[in-house]
């Protein structure tokens, strides 16, 4: 299965950025290719599902996922429940590397569900979901500056 593995150091401090990576529902505000997210389901701090809308190179992908929030550890493990894609499943890490700079890893794991066509279809998703989520991270990167 394709992955697709992006990070970036943001200068400034890991429970701000937590913040806004938790904070899905403000993500159209400051991304660029995501249409909505929707909390559907909160079913303790550590659990939830959320229903989401990006664009896609032109199209619209969406799906609803499952979250297991570790607050402790800074860490959001994702997996689709439902929707466009056959598997698709991810985490958000966040490091502390001082009291100003916090790492920022978004990792994502997909299968399109179209056997004969993956070799081809494969390749250009994956670059469309680098470009999207390299767009998601410099939008964490502004939320967290400005907040």
């Amino acid at each position: 299965m394709p992955v697709v593995e992006l990070d970036i150091e943001i200068r400034a401090p890991a429970a701000r950025v937590w913040d806004a990576v938790v904070d899905v529902e403000r993500y159209p505000e400051s991304m660029e290719n995501v249409r909505s997210v929707e909390l559907r389901a909160v079913e303790s701090r550590e659990l939830r599902r959320t229903a989401w809308s990006v664009i896609l190179k032109g199209s619209i992908l969406q799906w609803e996922e499952e979250e297991h929030l570790d607050h402790d550890q800074r860490v959001i493990r994702f997996h689709q429940v439902k929707g466009d894609m056959e598997v698709f499943t991810g985490e958000w890490v966040l490091e502390e590397r001082g009291s100003a700079l916090t790492n920022v890893r978004l990792q994502i794991t997909f299968e399109i569900g179209i056997p004969l066509l993956a070799d081809m279809l494969n390749p250009v998703a994956q670059r469309s979901l680098q470009e999207n989520c390299a767009d998601m991270l410099r939008g964490v990167e502004r939320e967290s500056l400005t907040a």
